[in-house]
């Protein structure tokens, strides 16, 4: 009863607690501005003949002014009505092409004015690239000439991208299937002005409905409406001229998938009843086959509302799912079907089994695989090979099936049986290549496949490419990066009957850059890009990955930089902030893995803690936060336990090195990092302040499970109770700085949470501060808001961690003043 009075005092806490302090936004420390304002390296596009490159570059940031469009949350998605895109799209202005051995990108001509680029689609023969542009007047769709360097506008500013995958090549490249706006769509609802017509109601049939905690759902019929007009679209077909043909008459069209061979189309829409409780993709929807010039072929799915679920991450809904064409044949459909209800409490041999659907696409589909956990992949190879993929969240095991998709009476042979959160027994992916259908299939040669791994190990970190033989399943390294000053990442097997792989070379103080290396050849590599390194003032910092113990023995590592210009030699005591986010396993050997690269590239993000190294702290940034739950125990039983003994043995290790003072160490994090934070200033007094970002700090707010806690509240209330800091307010005494996204979209982090929080420790007197960020999402996007998070986060560490022994007697008011 006492934890009921409790919490029902707190969640009648009101506005009156708070003291609002009236500034314009701010810019942080010129050490830190000036990498901020460093340009950012354009993204890389390559064709599959490793011959052009495509430069895609872009602003770092928004503009509080772009963030500040109209914007429409209905059904779990964010868009901009006026001009039919996502809201929170994020935008290329400029594109560059060369060739892959050139050292420069020659600029693109006919770009448009102030362009805002998006959804890049190679065409199939990879002569072009469709993209969209977005201006105030709407979305159109261009055409970007690889070998000339050209674009062209082919069609008006009226495409609908409302619910993404807006445009579909045709199999010759002449033509794509483009959602357009209809003429006859009606006038939205302004919901502020509307006058209600009656109440909204919800009701419980008595099925159990335990859904996550969505947000930006359907509220109200208004709502519903709005949502209607928005996905409605007709599906035109337009040739790369900029010829119009009608296609499909109007619908709420979600997804457009080519068959193989390019004559048939599996069409996807939406259909009502419309939902309060989920997103959009759990509506009704129907799939249906057409042909390539747009006639009916078969229904072949009708999926009803998928509000009512079974309790559990691995629940699923009944019927066929996942449908989708199979890469390796002209036009064949393949679908699963779940056999235990889609309730992970029932006990069956085999939860999924595949099936596949071949033209004319009427009847039941023909078994061709099954899979002891829930299906979640499949490589396609040939008529007589492919591989299966599975998972299950509550022992984190996946297997890798190798199976005739011809003999479906044949046992599929399991080649890789393991625990994914088991980093070091990684046997890698299999590698792809494109085939007559333009389609990534298993690349295999006389009866060898290939898997190209990240090859995290005790000793480091050594990317490795496998022979696998098929027959046997016996494998053969025929390549291992030696790299032990660089990091070398693997980023796609060009051809590997010559030996060639592209890869990405890096170092602390060496930015990324692409180049094809010949793994037949000795030390062959042969350069792609040359971005320089724009963050200078960073390139001499002192940066190494430690190791260190728990004190219950388990191994936990993080990546620790020193101050810029730091003398080891003298070993001055400095104040530190250690960075973290906790992550939940179920066994010790994998949570203690070391999966971090002490070459990476020291890149300054802006959510970052490694600015403060110009600002004379050391940085603990990635700091392993392991919660252990082995056998019958889950991870969450002894979740507050755990992360203060994280907190202890990360400060402890790197007092040793005589590199702090441990009087002032301040401790940070994003999301259920920020819900971290806050436990840890509750329960411990390891640190001297916080700072906690866009986090949920009220578990009962969400209580059909949160992070990686499948229990509801109502399971297992005590774990909600003793894991959510709210409940302990009374509790917090140390300086917390918390910071929120006034439009926070992430399931479960509603702004009201830091608001509720934060009027809890107001009014038991705990010194905190709220800062809201308007326009802003569960990550943060506009420049001004980003300076002004930097601004804070500096003045927060200055005032209550490096100057803490002078400010320790004064107040959040006083301080600021």
């Amino acid at each position: 009863m006492k934890k009921l009075t409790t919490l029902i005092v707190f969640l009648l806490l009101g506005t009156s607690f708070l003291a609002q302090e009236t500034t314009g936004y701010q810019q942080p420390p010129k050490e830190i501005l000036d990498l901020v304002d460093a340009p950012l390296a354009p993204s890389v596009l390559m064709d599959d003949a490793a011959e052009n490159v495509v430069l895609l570059y872009r602003d770092r940031y928004k503009s509080i002014q772009e963030l500040s469009e109209i914007e429409l949350r209905l059904g779990g998605l964010r868009i901009n009505p006026k001009t039919n895109i996502g809201s929170r799209t994020n935008y290329y202005n400029n594109i560059e092409v060369k060739k892959a051995s050139a050292k420069e990108g020659k600029q693109v001509a006919g770009l448009p004015q102030n362009p805002r680029l998006s959804g890049f689609s190679w065409s199939p023969n990879q002569k072009m690239i469709a993209f969209l542009n977005t201006s105030t007047e709407g979305v159109a769709v261009w055409i970007l000439d690889i070998e000339n360097a050209t674009v062209k506008k082919i069609t008006p500013p009226n495409v609908n991208a409302n619910l993404r995958d807006a445009i579909n090549w045709f199999k010759d490249s002449n033509a794509l299937l483009v959602k357009m706006l209809p003429d006859s769509r009606k006038e939205l609802i302004n919901t502020a002005e509307a006058v209600p017509t009656g109440p909204t109601i919800s009701v419980s049939d008595g099925a159990k409905a335990q859904n996550r905690t969505y947000q930006d759902l359907l509220k109200n019929p208004n709502d519903e409406a709005n949502f209607e007009q928005l996905a409605l679209s007709e599906i035109k077909k337009v040739t790369i001229g900029g010829m119009v043909a009608d296609f499909l008459p109007k619908g709420m069209y979600r997804s457009i998938s080519f068959s193989p061979d390019g004559e048939y189309v599996l069409v996807s829409e939406i259909q009502k009843p419309f939902s309060y409780l989920v997103p959009y993709y759990r509506f009704p929807y129907t799939e249906t086959v057409y042909s390539k010039t747009g006639n009916e072929v078969h229904l072949v799915n009708n999926v009803p509302l998928d509000e009512v679920r079974p309790k559990g991450f691995m629940a699923t809904r009944t019927g066929k799912r996942n449908m989708s064409w199979r890469d390796d044949k002209p036009a064949t459909l393949y679908y699963v079907e779940a056999q235990d209800g889609g309730d992970p409490e029932n006990k069956v041999g085999y939860r999924d089994i595949v099936y596949q659907l071949e033209a004319p696409f009427t009847g039941r589909g023909i078994q061709i695989t099954k899979t002891k956990n829930r299906f979640s992949g499949i490589t396609w190879g040939n008529e007589t090979t492919a591989i299966a993929y599975d998972y299950w969240w509550n022992d984190r095991n996946t297997k890798t099936y190798l199976f005739n998709p011809q003999d479906p009476g044949a046992e599929a042979k399991i080649v890789s049986d393991r625990n994914y959160q088991d980093r070091y027994s990684d046997p890698g992916n299999f590698v792809t290549k494109r085939n007559q259908y333009n389609r990534y299939v298993l690349s295999m040669d006389k009866g060898t496949a290939y898997l190209m791994g990240a090859g995290y190990s005790e000793e480091g970190q050594f990317p490795f490419i496998d022979e696998f033989d098929l027959q046997s399943q016996n494998t053969k390294r025929i390549y291992q990066s030696s790299y032990t000053d660089k990091k070398e990442t693997l980023v796609d097997a060009v051809d590997l009957s010559k030996g060639k792989v592209l890869v990405r070379i890096e170092s602390p103080n060496e930015y990324p850059n692409y180049y094809f290396r010949n793994i037949k050849k000795k030390e062959s590599l042969s350069p792609v890009t040359s971005f320089e390194n724009p963050y200078k003032s960073l390139q001499n910092v002192h940066k190494e990955v430690i190791t260190y113990k728990r004190d219950d023995g388990l191994e936990l590592q993080g990546t620790l930089y020193l101050p810029v210009g730091y003398d080891k030699s003298k070993k001055e005591k400095m104040p530190m902030i250690l960075w973290a986010y906790p992550r939940e396993f179920k066994d010790k050997n994998s949570a203690s893995q070391n999966t971090t690269n002490p070459n990476e590239f020291i890149y300054p993000y802006y959510g970052s803690p490694i600015y403060w190294v110009t600002r004379g702290y050391v940085v603990l940034d990635d700091a392993a936060f392991p919660i252990v739950g082995e056998g019958d125990e889950e991870p969450n039983d002894t979740f507050r336990e755990q992360l203060v003994g994280n907190a202890k043995a990360a400060i402890d290790a790197v007092d040793a090195l005589g590199y702090i003072d441990r009087d002032r160490v301040a401790v940070g994090g994003h999301s259920y990092g920020a819900f971290m934070v806050a436990n840890l200033l509750s329960h411990s007094d390891l640190f001297a302040a916080g700072i906690a970002r866009s986090g949920a700090y009220n578990r009962t707010l969400t209580p059909f499970g949160f992070q990686s806690e499948q229990r509801s509240y109502w399971d297992s209330p005590d774990t909600y109770y003793t894991m959510s800091p709210f409940m302990h307010a009374d509790k917090m005494k140390t300086p917390l700085l918390l910071i929120h996204g006034e439009a926070d979209n992430n399931s479960g982090t509603y702004p009201l949470q830091s608001e509720r929080y934060f009027n809890a420790l107001k009014g038991l007197g705990a010194p905190a501060r709220l800062v809201m960020l308007p326009k802003e999402s569960h990550g943060y996007r506009a420049k001004e808001s980003i300076l002004h998070l930097l601004w804070e986060q500096d003045t927060w560490l200055e005032d209550y961690v490096k100057n803490k022994s002078e400010n320790s007697l004064k107040t959040t008011s006083e301080i600021k003043k």
